[in-house]
């Protein structure tokens, strides 16, 4: 009896959250039509309204009666609630980071102008996180570029200080000693490669003495020497000047794509390239790895798409048709320069 009783409280739960789960429309039209249908019956059981016994020709009448009042109904709140059913959509899936076409706002009345202040208020948040999102990667630029230089100019030149230091205990050392301390030479060289590599993806100085092109092509380079990925560019000829924000954006975007070839896509190869599209430049960075795992976007690709935003670009990330990942950064170039 108490599983029994568990039981059909489990199925009337389900009922009720099935029923909540109905569209906006659906409900109310249910709830009228249910009203409707018991007056209909009420009408047709009471003596004071019809005859006692109910005629073939009243019950005719009251059907058609009833479907009219039905249809009239549904079709009267289906204009009125249809809008709404479509806010509740858009509701659940509205992404700031991926701009999306508004509402249509037609029609007047409460509805309508729910829908005006919906489509009003994804501006503001889009223009809003737009806003502090350049904030906050500004002082991410400007963090990394303290870190570099303190890397660079702490780091690197104490790291210089003990390579001359071993050089020199190297010439004064007994030969056995000697060979200890190259092994250490060699350790401390490589760390400061290391460190000057970590420096340069910080804040890449190619960038702004050699500009964009010349920082892909470092990039690309750097890929190659510490990967098994082999790296083919193609940088078109010719493109338009860039601001230095659409430059970064550019970099950054690239960057991360590489990265995550590096560790993530198990390629031999990927294509680097930098075209012009009307009035536009694209990046392409494809590979021929394993391709796209999950659906979930990580915190790289999601900084992507912020990067994005900023500079009024749209990116792309999808599968190719040969298999591997495509990443797509189309930028405006905008003439106040």
């Amino acid at each position: 009896m108490v599983a029994w009783t568990a039981e059909s409280a489990m199925h009337e739960a389900g009922r009720v959250d099935r029923a909540r789960n109905l569209p906006l429309y659906w409900r109310v039209v249910l709830t009228n039509g249910l009203v409707f249908v018991v007056g209909t019956a009420a009408l047709a059981l009471s003596p004071a309204t019809v005859s006692s016994r109910v005629l073939l020709s009243e019950a005719v009448v009251l059907a058609v009666g009833l479907t009219v009042i039905l249809t009239t109904n549904a079709l009267l709140l289906r204009r009125s609630l249809a809008a709404l059913d479509r806010l509740t959509r858009k509701m659940h899936s509205v992404d700031l980071l991926r701009p999306d076409a508004r509402l249509p706002e037609t029609g007047t009345g409460t509805v309508a102008d729910l829908v005006r202040s919906f489509n009003a208020m994804l501006t503001r948040l889009e223009t809003e996180r737009g806003t502090s999102n350049a904030r906050a990667l500004a002082a991410q630029e400007a963090e990394r570029h303290r870190i570099a230089q303190e890397l660079h100019d702490e780091v690197g030149q104490s790291l210089t200080a003990v390579l001359l230091g071993l050089k020199h205990a190297v010439d004064l050392a007994p030969a056995e000693l000697a060979v200890e301390l190259r092994q250490t030479q060699e350790t401390t060289r490589a760390t400061l490669d290391e460190v000057r590599r970590v420096a340069r993806r910080l804040r890449p100085g190619v960038l702004d003495d050699l500009g964009l092109l010349s920082a892909l092509a470092a990039m690309s380079t750097d890929l190659s020497a510490h990967t098994n990925v082999r790296v083919r560019r193609g940088f078109a000829p010719g493109l338009p000047p860039l601001t230095r924000e659409a430059e970064l954006v550019i970099y950054r975007v690239a960057q991360e794509a590489m990265t995550n070839v590096a560790r993530h896509a198990h390629a031999g190869t990927v294509d680097i390239s930098l075209t012009k599209q009307g009035e536009a430049v694209v990046l392409r960075v494809a590979d021929d790895g394993r391709g796209l795992r999950s659906s979930i976007e990580g915190a790289g690709i999601r900084g992507m798409r912020e990067r994005a935003l900023l500079v009024g670009g749209d990116l792309s990330i999808g599968a190719r048709t040969d298999g591997g990942t495509e990443v797509r950064l189309l930028v405006p170039v905008r003439g106040d320069r």
